[in-house]
């Protein structure tokens, strides 16, 4: 901790964490699989427990929302963060629709009230940082018969890469069949619909690769 903090401030931080910790000790009985600390906020919500496997000190922060019924299930690496608000959604409430499921590896993160709809696949490599409100869309609905309705066509699902290393900025979507390369940096407000190469700097919503990093 940091040697600036004062004293009551981390007595603050202390009682925090141990009632997040206590909430983890209760609901990690009903993960599939969960090492070292699981800290949970308040008011979140875990359904299809024994579908989650967590690493070591994953933390689900204060309403969040974490779906567990997939067929693949969610897996979150070590020291892994879902931040507050955040909805990880791979499948319908009722069991109507079966999605693909989610990966996530070691020090990643997803920021505040993001979306993460892993219909299809979504993979998350290692070091990623989401901002907030970053959106994910793992599926596509078929719409090229125009004598049925588009609801009728279903849906198409390629899923979602991104790789080691990448910082994605506030308010960023990404649709499916994209695949971020390692080590890119998509600017705030970037709609991603095409892949990314490896260390690019992407500042606009037109998918434009303005440099890249040397």
């Amino acid at each position: 901790m940091n040697h600036n903090i004062g004293g009551f401030d981390k007595v603050i931080i202390y009682y925090r964490t141990g009632v997040k910790v206590l909430r983890g000790l209760f609901y990690r009985l009903f993960l599939k699989e969960a090492h070292g600390l699981f800290l949970v906020g308040k008011h979140v919500q875990i359904s299809h427990a024994k579908h989650i496997r967590c690493g070591k000190n994953v933390k689900f922060e204060d309403y969040a929302e974490i779906h567990g019924l997939t067929s693949i299930g969610l897996k979150f690496g070590n020291d892994v963060t879902i931040s507050r608000g955040v909805m990880i959604r791979p499948s319908s409430y009722y069991g109507k629709d079966l999605g693909y499921g989610l990966e996530m590896g070691d020090n990643s993160s997803i920021g505040p009230y993001g979306y993460v709809g892993c219909s299809g696949k979504i993979v998350i490599g290692e070091n990623v940082m989401f901002g907030p409100k970053c959106s994910l869309f793992a599926e596509n609905h078929v719409f090229e018969d125009t004598n049925s309705t588009i609801k009728s066509q279903g849906v198409s699902q390629k899923g979602i890469v991104v790789e080691d290393d990448c910082w994605i900025g506030s308010n960023v979507t990404i649709l499916d069949g994209v695949r971020i390369g390692k080590g890119s940096v998509i600017g705030a407000g970037t709609l991603i619909s095409k892949d990314v190469p490896d260390n690019s700097i992407i500042m606009d919503r037109r998918d434009k690769v303005n440099k890249e990093r040397l």
